[in-house]
């Protein structure tokens, strides 16, 4: 029997693939813990960046929200959201973590509606907050997230936060950068990457736990 749990197995294999050197934008919560983990592990100098402005603070503990005081201290810099958005639009930003209610084969996440009809949805969500622009304009967007029939839709209900949209080049014909988008899906179950021509989510590795640590089956779908 492992002595860790499956949202821990998740984070470490999260924190692996993240390099020294890098940019992250992060949320709070698993994306956060996994960003921590990289730092004190496999990449001591990668730059953490939050939402509401903190950029690569020394993280005391895990903050609670993106604007949590803690996420300044002592940090880079204390801006704001603008800066953070700016910078991502500029192509500052290597990585971003971000999830939702819904995530389809293009790598597309639903965080606004459940249930097609915007004006009168069966749930109402709370929305994008930044994940649109991260996900629009850092090079390689992330997700991790539980793995379950109702989250995995073949296609999702409202398009918050755009993948490859439709695949192929679909994301470079509603005017957004082709060479950024998702990258790796990151669940319970297995890690999966994109296609490069069809743009559609792949596994690449089935991910289990045991007594040891972290056991990956890769391979190519």
């Amino acid at each position: 029997m492992a002595d860790y749990n499956t949202m821990e197995m998740m984070i470490c294999v999260a924190a692996r693939e993240l390099e020294d050197g890098a940019t992250v934008g992060v949320g709070t919560g698993a994306p956060c813990a996994a960003a921590m983990l990289a730092q004190k592990t496999n990449a001591p100098d990668l730059v953490i960046m939050f939402e509401a402005g903190g950029v690569n603070p020394i993280l005391p503990e895990m903050p609670i929200s993106v604007g949590d005081s803690r996420t300044f201290y002592k940090a880079v810099m204390a801006s704001g959201m603008c800066e953070i958005m700016e910078t991502s639009c500029r192509g500052f930003v290597d990585y971003t973590f971000l999830g939702g209610a819904q995530i389809d084969m293009y790598g597309n996440l639903n965080s606004t509606i459940i249930g097609g009809d915007h004006a009168n949805p069966k749930v109402r969500l709370p929305g994008s907050g930044g994940a649109n622009d991260f996900a629009s304009f850092c090079w390689r967007m992330m997700v991790l997230t539980v793995q379950d029939a109702r989250r995995f839709v073949e296609k999702v209900d409202f398009i918050t936060t755009p993948g490859w949209i439709e695949g192929g080049d679909s994301r470079a014909k509603a005017g957004l950068p082709l060479d950024a988008g998702p990258y790796k899906i990151i669940t319970n179950m297995a890690v999966m990457d994109f296609e490069p021509e069809s743009k559609r989510m792949r596994v690449i590795s089935v991910t289990f736990p045991y007594r040891g640590g972290v056991e990956t089956i890769e391979g190519r779908g």
